[in-house]
């Protein structure tokens, strides 16, 4: 799991750095194998399964500046648990940021016309009100489902705010039905695993 983000941004043309934040000897040790560095073990107060992704990048951007002669203008953020990402994703973000100063955050995003519930103190309820309408989904409105592990681009000094994604957006379409896949649980790992094997089958055979 681990190597595919690694993999993933390697491929990219301007990405100065790049590391993995981990409080895991062996994952650091697999990590370094593929290609990053690991100039620090993530600390025991940021490391449990309630640690925030928000105190993990803040923590891994102050860590690295004040260790080191780096400072960066954006920061790329890509998690091990999201295995199908579009080719080109890190570049094509940092260069939507570069030419669009007022922009503050570039992320992956996957369209959906499905209906969401609510519950609130008066009961459940529609998330938006057009969601009452039922109808084909060609012409339905939409919302989109914000997928930051797949690639997430921001000014660095969002991180630095201890923030993930600022106010000012842009989101990328991802329309690849598999990058819903999000592994954490056994289960998941084996279906990422089919998928994969389906996606690998059916590129060879084009």
């Amino acid at each position: 799991m681990i190597a595919h983000p690694i993999k993933y941004a390697l491929k990219s043309n301007l990405i100065t750095k790049l590391i993995v934040s981990t409080d895991s000897p062996e994952i650091a040790k697999v990590a370094e194998r593929y290609g990053a560095e690991i100039p620090f073990l993530r600390p025991t107060e940021i490391a449990s399964d309630l640690a925030t992704t928000e105190s993990v990048l803040a923590h891994a951007i102050s860590t690295i500046e004040a260790t080191s002669n780096d400072y960066f203008d954006f920061c790329v953020f890509l998690t091990s648990t999201s295995i199908f990402r579009p080719d080109g994703l890190i570049d094509l973000g940092i260069n939507t940021l570069m030419q669009n100063p007022s922009l503050d955050s570039f992320f992956s995003g996957f369209e959906t016309t499905k209906n969401y519930w609510q519950k609130g103190t008066s009961g459940w309820t529609r998330l938006l009100p057009w969601m009452r309408t039922y109808s084909s989904r060609q012409v339905r409105e939409s919302i989109v489902r914000e997928d930051t592990g797949i690639a997430c681009v921001s000014r660095a000094q969002i991180w630095r705010d201890g923030r993930r994604i600022g106010d000012k957006v842009h989101i990328e379409m991802n329309r690849d039905e598999l990058s819903s896949l999000d592994i954490h649980t056994l289960e998941d790992f084996k279906l990422v695993e089919f998928a994969l094997e389906l996606r690998n089958a059916n590129e060879s055979h084009k």
